[in-house]
C-alpha cells in the first residue's frame, strides 16, 4: 500500500514540473532582444509635426466676427479669406478719405493751372473798362481846369475833378494786377503746399484702406487648418490672444526628437534617419536630421510609463521625412539615428 502510495506521489512531482517548465519555455523566448542595427547612433521617441510647425491665425484689428469661411481640415491658399469682422465703420473711412483725396487733388489743378479762361476774360474786361472811365475822368479834369483859368467855375468843383481822376488811375492799376495775377503761373509756395495736401491725403486713404483690408482674415501660408477656436458673432481682441484658426503647412512631416543627453556627441546636420509607429507596424519613414537644438532641455515627448524619468535632459532634433503624408500630425513615433559612416538606406537592416 505504500509502494502504490509513494509512485502515485512521484508521478504527480514528475507532472507537475513538466508543466512549470512548459510555462516558463514563452516567457524564456520573449526574453530574448530583437536584433538591432549597428549604424544606429541615436534613438529616442519623436512627435510628428508639419514643416511649418503651427501657426495661430488671429486678427489685427478687435471687432465682432462677421463670418468664418475656414473648418478644420480644409485646405487653403496663401492670401485666402478665413474670416471676416465687421467691417462697416472702417469701408465708412475709406470712402470719406476718398472724398477727401479727390478734393485736394482738384485744389492742386487749380492752382497749377490757374484761372479759367471765362475768369481771364472778365479781368480783361474790367481793365479796359477801369481804362475807359481814366479816360474819361482825364478829360473833364482838363476841361473843368480850363473853366477855372476862365473863372466860370470855383476851385472846388477842379479838385473835385483831379480827385475823381486819382481813384479811376487806382482803379485801372487794380484791374491790371488782377490780370496779371490770372495770368501769371502758380507760385511755387502755393504749389507746395496743395502738392502736400494731396500727398497727406492719400496717405490717409492707405491708412483707411489698411484697416479695412486687416478686417479680412487671411490665410499666411498654404497648407491645412488644424482646429477652428472662433465662429461667427463672437468678439475678438487685439490686447488678448485670441486666434481664430490654427493652421500649418502639412507638405512636409518632420519629426521632433528627444535625443538622450548620453547621445547627444554621434549626432550631426544630414544623417540619415528613419522612424516607426506601432500604429503602422513593421514600416519604416525614412529622412534626415535637418536640425540639431544648441541646449539641452526637458523631454517633449512622454511614454506615460510609470517608471518613466522625466529629470532626463534631452538635445531637441529635427528630423525632415521624405514621405509620411499618411503620418497624423501629432502621432508618437520612435526615431533612429543613423552614424554617418553607414551607406546603407535607412530601412534595410544590416545583413
Amino acid at each position: 500500500m505504500r509502494r502504490s502510495t509513494l509512485i502515485l506521489a512521484l508521478g504527480a512531482i514528475t507532472a507537475l514540473n513538466f508543466l512549470m517548465l512548459r510555462q516558463r519555455e514563452p516567457a524564456v523566448e520573449a526574453s530574448v532582444p530583437p536584433p538591432v542595427r549597428a549604424d544606429i547612433v541615436a534613438a529616442g521617441p519623436g512627435l510628428v509635426e508639419p514643416v511649418s510647425e503651427e501657426l495661430h491665425v488671429s486678427a489685427q484689428v478687435g471687432g465682432r466676427l462677421e463670418r468664418v469661411t475656414a473648418d478644420d481640415g480644409n485646405r487653403v491658399r496663401a492670401g485666402e479669406v478665413l474670416a471676416v469682422i465687421e467691417n462697416g465703420e472702417y469701408a465708412a473711412r475709406v470712402r470719406s478719405a476718398d472724398a477727401e483725396l479727390s478734393l485736394r487733388e482738384a485744389e492742386l489743378r487749380r492752382v497749377v493751372n490757374g484761372a479759367r479762361a471765362q475768369e481771364r476774360k472778365v479781368a480783361a474786361a474790367e481793365l479796359a473798362e477801369a481804362e475807359a472811365v481814366l479816360l474819361n475822368a482825364r478829360a473833364e479834369r482838363e476841361r473843368r481846369h480850363n473853366l477855372l483859368r476862365e473863372r466860370v467855375i470855383a476851385r472846388a468843383e477842379a479838385e473835385e475833378a483831379d480827385r475823381v481822376e486819382r481813384v479811376a488811375e487806382a482803379r485801372v492799376d487794380a484791374a491790371r494786377q488782377r490780370v496779371e495775377l490770372i495770368n501769371a503761373e502758380a507760385r511755387e509756395e502755393d504749389r507746395a503746399r496743395a502738392e502736400s495736401e494731396v500727398s497727406l491725403a492719400r496717405a490717409r486713404v492707405a491708412e483707411a484702406r489698411a484697416l479695412y483690408d486687416k478686417t479680412f482674415i487671411r490665410a499666411p501660408i498654404h497648407g491645412i487648418i488644424l482646429r477652428r477656436h472662433r465662429k461667427a458673432g463672437e468678439s475678438v481682441s487685439t490686447q488678448f490672444d485670441t486666434p481664430i484658426v490654427t493652421m500649418a503647412d502639412d507638405s512636409v512631416r518632420r519629426v521632433r526628437v528627444d535625443v538622450d543627453e548620453a547621445d547627444v556627441a554621434g549626432i550631426t546636420v544630414g544623417q540619415h534617419a528613419y522612424v516607426t509607429a506601432d500604429a503602422f507596424g513593421d514600416r519604416q519613414f525614412r529622412g534626415r536630421v535637418v536640425r540639431i537644438s544648441r541646449i539641452l532641455g526637458r523631454k517633449n515627448v512622454r511614454t506615460e510609463e510609470p517608471a518613466e524619468r522625466i529629470d532626463t535632459k534631452v538635445l531637441e532634433t529635427l528630423v525632415q521625412l521624405e514621405d509620411g503624408r499618411e503620418l497624423p500630425l501629432g502621432l508618437r513615433v520612435q526615431a533612429f539615428i543613423l552614424s554617418n559612416t553607414s551607406d546603407r538606406e535607412p530601412g534595410n537592416p544590416e545583413p
